[in-house]
């Protein structure tokens, strides 16, 4: 029987190319999406086609984080348009979501337990990201330790491990990952403004452009947008 993980899926490219990279190295995913109450649901309609076309289990949790705190989340901030992609990082951007990912990490472990799983896979990336302080790899290991000490599964001697394939990839090297994968870039949503064609102008589109463009590989995601 195969080992099982379960897959935080936003179905954005990363997230399912680390959903892929579970897939290759011999796990059984289990596909979970918070939706938290953020702008749009488009990248959840994604994350769906994602896992129906890989077969596996997928759920998907309403929440609500109604204090706001972020352009994701409340219509009043606005999401930065058009900056510089090598900026990015130098700053905490208006698209932070306050503890998102501790959020997300505290649901998949809850179901890691409940599913005997070994592993939680998140897409988190560090090299060319939007500057988010969740996505830093002192983080993750600092997380899985705190899991290990909350857990019944950690008191008893076990591990859950936290697997970040693409922690330490450019995005260009993420592309290059994904179509290795095989990975349906078409079925993938990055733009942080939803709609049913992506902005070009948001931080998470520009850096998805660059990743391609780098890559060398052409997006179908916005060559279909194109025509």
């Amino acid at each position: 029987m195969k080992k099982k993980a379960i897959c935080l899926l936003s179905g954005g490219l990363d997230s399912a190319t680390a959903l892929y990279s579970a897939v290759r190295d011999g796990y059984r995913p289990l596909a979970l999406t918070l939706e938290y109450g953020q702008r749009h649901a488009r990248e959840v309609r994604s994350a769906r086609d994602i896992a129906k076309r890989l077969g596996i289990e997928w759920q998907s949790i309403p929440i609500r984080l109604p204090w706001g705190g972020s352009a994701l989340l409340d219509g009043g901030i606005s999401v930065p348009l058009n900056r510089a992609v090598d900026a990015m990082s130098r700053e905490i951007p208006a698209t932070y979501v306050p503890a998102r990912n501790t959020i997300f990490l505290s649901f998949a472990f809850s179901w890691a337990e409940a599913a005997g799983a070994e592993a939680v896979v998140i897409g988190a990336n560090a090299v060319d990201y939007s500057g988010y302080p969740d996505c830093r790899p002192e983080y993750l290991e600092t997380m899985e330790e705190v899991f290990r000490k909350a857990t019944k599964t950690g008191a008893e001697g076990g591990r859950i491990k936290i697997l970040a394939p693409l922690l330490r990839m450019t995005k260009a090297e993420i592309v290059k990952f994904g179509k290795e994968l095989g990975v349906p870039f078409e079925r993938t949503w990055s733009c942080y403004l939803g709609g049913e064609t992506p902005c070009g102008r948001c931080d998470s589109c520009l850096l998805r452009a660059k990743g391609f463009e780098e890559a060398g590989v052409a997006d179908p995601l916005t060559e279909a947008a194109a025509r």
